[in-house]
């Protein structure tokens, strides 16, 4: 009967309590966080498997990790590769090591812990059968002591030693990994600078080992990036690293040829659940492979602007920002489009999000380039754009994100691409909401779609109100602040719905009159319809151009399928009710005619925002009234 795994986790600390205060005649208490003992039951249907856990924390944490980066390499895995490669060998013969994008320094820290012969764990002072009754304490205290014993010796031998080095060109890592370091009790052995990949350079020794865990590129848009990353990487280990070992461990094996030095040795490691290649290096000429043209995407940032084109770009950016910025604060907005394509070389759309207290982040988009345009021409003027941007728009250049904008089919500009989690909320007109700027191609705010909020708002006084394929539930926000009696949104996302939610809350709409589905839309729909439940005064539907969704009944094409999509949500409209209709796909046309029950308004030109007027088919916009004497829409 134990269905929930929090009821299950009541029952057993109820019995497991009771059973202590019946033998002692005390209730026991729990420190939640770090438990004398840690009890861990596993149900499989009739039979309950009971266990201690022992070692509490997960034992790959050290001890040391104050904190993290996005996505840290786990301290367990830094100890593979690092014995994979031969560094206890490398240490013992006095060799150097190198990071050169260390992050918050995992595993420049776990070859200074190998080299000093410290124990795993040593620095931990918490582990699950220290309050265990049948925990040794005295054989505890001696293996702690040898382990010490044996630390101080290490450390003797190793004197002499290099200094283990990580860079980072980001400060946020940087200071991560100088925390991280003086908790592991590594000050003087440890050196941890900020460093751009492109001025790595030898500092010690005629050999050692460079190890490092570039980024994989599981983002949209960061392949072209990631090339000249890893070729800088290999550029620099041929000019100065001949005669060392090289590792890295990549998650994305094909971009290992551009460094250009042949491997060794390659190793199959499981990073959680990406799959990556260790790549095992000897930097020597003999195994160098053809030459490859330098690499203009990691130069230093003022050569780059200093380009004629960049100079170009940077002042139409520069003009763009002083027109629109008076315009947007006119308008109290302020999250807008700064740039789209103005210039055709430099095919990007550039946004800019805040908080009514200054810009928050630019979200860089990079219209595909096509099969004719020069690969190398096109990384060129990439650099050259995001050498410009955090510069003109006073941003860190960490606050700068960057996607590759392509033709879009169903649901990918929901499709998670990262795993960072990091929200920020922004600001539109009276309103609040949060943005994720890492996780998906799109940052959960469709900045076209303002004024068509806005409609939406000024239509919803005293109506109960629809939102179908509501995504972040923005419309909804609008609705509750333009006052309609009640909301219902709708979408097969959970982690969308919850967004929503968090959005209506944000503002200071969480009551029970708002309510929230999820549902495949169109089956929602036709069950609605079959049940007639439901009965609404004002709809927002702003579907997708194209699904095919494994949790969809149904495919779904929006030029195919709009007909079928408004006649049943007509179904739900009580007399005199509107939808306010909306898509993005370029080439769609209303079948008027199918939808006689409707008086029919194109309002696409009255819902295109003044930053968006540069591309008038971004969306197209209608609204449907059903026919009532006298129905009208506000102006």
């Amino acid at each position: 009967g134990i269905t929930h795994t929090h009821f299950g986790a009541l029952k057993t600390k109820d019995a497991i309590v009771d059973r202590i205060r019946a033998a002692t005649g005390e209730r026991p208490a729990v420190d939640l966080d770090r438990p004398s003992v840690r009890v861990d039951v596993r149900l499989d249907r009739e039979r309950a498997t009971v266990s201690l856990d022992l070692s509490g924390d997960s034992l790959h944490r050290r001890g040391y990790r104050a904190r993290g980066v996005a996505a840290p390499l786990k301290e367990n895995l830094a100890a593979a590769l690092l014995l994979r490669c031969g560094w206890p060998q490398i240490a013992a013969a006095g060799g150097g090591f190198v990071d050169p994008m260390c992050g918050s320094g995992t595993l420049v820290i776990e070859a200074a812990l190998m080299m000093l012969d410290t124990a795993p764990g040593l620095l931990r002072s918490y582990f699950g059968f220290i309050g265990w009754a049948g925990h040794d304490r005295a054989l505890w205290r001696r293996l702690l002591e040898e382990a010490r014993e044996r630390q101080a010796r290490a450390a003797r031998a190793a004197g002499a030693a290099p200094v283990l080095r990580g860079y980072d060109r980001d400060p946020g890592a940087v200071r991560a990994a100088l925390e991280n370091v003086e908790r592991a009790q590594l000050r003087g052995r440890v050196h941890i600078e900020r460093r751009e990949l492109a001025q790595l350079t030898r500092e010690d020794g005629a050999s050692g080992l460079v190890a490092t865990n570039p980024p994989y590129g599981e983002r949209i848009g960061d392949q072209e990036r990631l090339r000249e990353v890893y070729a800088v990487l290999g550029e620099r280990l041929r000019a100065g690293f001949e005669g060392w070992q090289a590792a890295v461990l990549t998650g994305n094996a094909p971009l290992a040829k551009e460094i250009g030095i042949q491997a060794r040795r390659t190793h199959t490691l499981f990073n959680g659940r990406i799959e990556c290649r260790l790549l095992r290096f000897e930097v020597a000429p003999s195994r160098y492979l053809a030459a490859r043209p330098a690499v203009p995407g990691l130069q230093d940032a003022a050569a780059l602007r200093a380009q004629p084109g960049a100079r170009m770009f940077a002042n139409r950016l520069k003009k763009n920002l002083k027109i629109l910025g008076d315009w947007a604060r006119r308008e109290d907005v302020d999250c807008f489009r700064v740039y789209d394509a103005d210039m055709p070389e430099y095919a990007f759309a550039i946004d800019v999000y805040g908080d009514g207290a200054g810009f928050r982040a630019a979200y860089v988009q990079e219209y595909a380039p096509p099969s004719t345009v020069d690969p190398r021409a096109a990384a060129a003027r990439r650099a050259e754009v995001l050498a410009v941007v955090p510069e003109v728009l006073g941003l860190e250049a960490d606050r700068m994100y960057v996607r590759e904008r392509r033709p879009q089919k169903g649901l990918s500009q929901y499709e998670k691409v990262g795993e960072r989690k990091e929200f920020h909320t922004v600001r539109e007109a009276p309103y609040r909401f949060r943005v994720n700027f890492s996780d998906y191609l799109d940052t959960g705010l469709f900045l076209d779609h303002r004024l068509t909020r806005r409609l939406v708002g000024e239509m919803a006084r005293g109506r109960r109100f629809l939102n179908l394929f509501a995504y972040t539930g923005t419309a909804t926000v609008y609705a509750a602040g333009g006052g309609a009696s009640a909301s219902t949104t709708v979408d097969m996302s959970r982690t969308y719905l919850d967004w929503a939610k968090r959005n209506m809350a944000l503002n200071g709409f969480a009551g029970p009159e708002h309510g929230f589905v999820q549902a495949d839309c169109l089956a929602w729909l036709a069950e609605q319809r079959a049940r007639a439940a439901r009965r609404y005064d004002l709809m927002f539907i702003d579907p997708p151009t194209h699904s095919r969704s494994k949790r969809m009944k149904e495919d779904f094409d929006v030029q195919r399928d709009h007909v079928r999509l408004l006649t049943d949500a007509a179904a739900l409209l009580a007399p005199g009710g509107r939808i306010v209709f909306s898509n993005n796909y370029t080439r769609f046309r209303l079948d008027r005619a199918a939808l006689a029950q409707f008086d029919v308004e194109d309002i696409t030109a009255r819902t295109l925002p003044r930053d968006f007027q540069r591309n008038l088919r971004i969306h197209r916009c209608f609204v449907l009234a059903l026919r009532a004497p006298g129905s009208r829409y506000p102006t």
